[in-house]
């Protein structure tokens, strides 16, 4: 490998590292970013460091505070509110996009998704804490694959970056309402399966809405 190939490799893990870090929570909102200790623990040199938290301010999760270095950026219920209607505005136009044009393989691929999500959903309301990573992944995914077959890579790549603030959100909160989530992505699926966009942008509606009243309610983003 070219030493610019292994600089560019070096960069893309430590900020794949770095980015998830921060979305599941491990880098805590408003924490400041130290460039040497980043550097020493994601392997890679400070300039890069610098370069990739600089690319990481233009998505939204990292303050850029000039002379002061950067920081997470911070939580707020007014930001959860702002980022779900966000992701509501973007999802619900997408749902019937994706409904119309997907086919037989998008259908199976939405199957497998739900499946995955479904199995990690009763495993949590049996008690199993250890999966909230693993839980929420599987949560992105299926939400991904309903809307994959909108036809639209921009609309695909923006509406990943406001789901994965909208996580963090919920990772940060630790949220997790149970019976009633799993029942929405139940409903969710049959509405794919049914191509009833209109039923499923209801349902979204509930599923999103909810969880943002869960976590104010909860107090967790005070």
């Amino acid at each position: 490998m070219s030493v610019e190939l292994l600089a560019t490799s070096i960069a893309d893990r430590a900020y794949d590292r770095i980015r998830a870090d921060i979305v599941f929570g491990r880098l805590a909102p408003g924490g400041r970013l130290r460039l040497d200790r980043l550097a020493k623990d994601y392997g890679a040199s400070v300039s890069t460091v610098r370069e990739i938290l600089s690319r990481l301010s233009s998505e939204g999760l990292v303050i850029a505070e000039g002379q002061r270095g950067f920081q997470v950026t911070p939580v707020s219920p007014e930001g959860l509110q702002d980022v779900a209607s966000m992701r509501l505005l973007l999802e619900t136009y997408a749902l019937p996009l994706s409904f119309a044009a997907g086919d037989l393989e998008w259908e199976s691929r939405v199957v497998a998704a739900h499946y995955k999500l479904a199995v990690l959903e009763r495993r949590m309301m049996a008690g199993e804490t250890a999966g909230m990573e693993l839980w929420k992944r599987y949560d992105r995914e299926f939400h991904q694959t309903l809307i994959e077959a909108c036809g639209s890579q921009t609309l695909l790549d923006l509406y990943g970056g406001v789901f994965d603030q909208y996580l963090r959100y919920q990772m940060v909160a630790v949220v997790f309402r149970g019976e009633i989530a799993a029942q929405e992505h139940k409903l969710l699926l049959d509405c794919a399966l049914a191509r009833d966009a209109e039923c499923a942008c209801e349902v979204l509606s509930r599923h999103v809405n909810g969880c943002v009243d869960y976590t104010l309610n909860s107090g967790a983003l005070r």
